[in-house]
């Protein structure tokens, strides 16, 4: 459902879309808005109620769509481009920087770099002291192997590390496209081994070759939504809290956490949300007395229990 905020932004960038390009068709300016006609539509008569003090009192927005095709004039106030806050500008520069560090023809990356710090001036500062460290030159060779694969359209077949297990995965994996999160390059793919979408961080790929195979993707392949984070837990989800010993740190980077906090000796704490525990119940035994699980209660028996019944198989 639009709110009448986020109506009102649309709005206010369709004007100046629309005034700039003098005559545009409904299907385009709708294309470049994500809208259908319909919605489109209903914004124009919306803009029709605005009125406006210049360049007479209480002077109308005159606007059309007949024929398919939209012009708009007497919006002057508002036919100028949205400008940037300082915080938005430096917010938008630190994203575009790292983007650039992802293998591509980054020519356009770096001209729209360029513009925006020209027209922030000053206010482009801040975000030049952001340090951008997205990833290693060997993940860089791996992003470039894979853009490859990407524009001819072929299978891969990749090496991938897991933390904690005693061997890497090998599996072929049609690409879907590199991403950038939080830092981090991935590839998305359907994976072959898996039967499913799977995200696969670049720095955990050991070694890729692209195959002389057409990369099929099925059609119910979905892109998973990753504008909030790879992972984004419910309240609703059992709260685990883990200790962890120095050899099983690499638990609290490789799952998302809640909170991580030092316990001494190197030891950590980590905090972290899940709706299914029985993956945890398998990592703390595999992981032995390296893990400890300390809430809840309920799965700390079953742990112990679990533990305690493996090791009665030995006597």
């Amino acid at each position: 459902m639009v709110t009448s905020a986020e109506r009102l932004r649309r709005l206010l960038a369709l004007v100046p879309y629309v005034v700039s390009r003098k005559v545009v068709s409904l299907s385009e300016a709708a294309a470049a808005f994500g809208m259908t006609e319909r919605e489109l539509i209903d914004d124009l008569n919306l803009a029709w109620c605005v009125e406006l003090k210049a360049p007479e009192p209480y002077c109308p927005i005159d606007l059309s769509y007949e024929g398919g095709e939209i012009t708009v004039s007497q919006a002057e106030s508002i036919a100028r481009p949205l400008r940037l806050a300082a915080d938005e500008a430096s917010a938008l520069l630190v994203a575009l920087r790292m983007l650039a560090e992802v293998p591509a023809d980054g020519s356009a990356v770096g001209r729209l770099i360029a513009k925006i710090e020209g027209a922030a001036g000053a206010s482009a500062a801040a975000s030049s002291q952001v340090m951008i460290q997205v990833d290693s030159q060997n993940v860089r060779g791996l992003a470039a192997k894979i853009s490859t694969a990407l524009g001819a359209g072929r299978r891969l077949h990749l090496r991938h590390y897991v933390p904690g297990r005693a061997a890497p995965t090998e599996r072929d994996v049609d690409p879907m496209r590199l991403l950038v999160v939080e830092g981090r390059t991935y590839l998305e793919g359907w994976c072959r081994l898996a039967e499913g979408v799977r995200l696969f961080r670049l720095d955990r790929i050991l070694d890729l070759d692209v195959l002389d195979v057409p990369a099929e993707v099925p059609a119910e392949a979905e892109q998973k939504d990753v504008d909030a984070g790879l992972f984004r837990p419910s309240e609703s989800d059992e709260r685990v809290e883990l200790e962890l010993a120095a050899d099983a740190r690499w638990v609290a980077e490789y799952y998302p956490c809640e909170s991580v906090t030092e316990a001494g000796e190197g030891r950590l704490r980590a905090v972290l949300r899940t709706p299914d525990t029985s993956w945890v119940r398998r990592l703390a035994l595999r992981l032995g007395e390296d893990a400890r699980v300390l809430a809840p209660a309920a799965l700390a028996d079953e742990v112990r229990a679990a533990a305690a019944e493996a090791l009665a198989l030995y006597t």
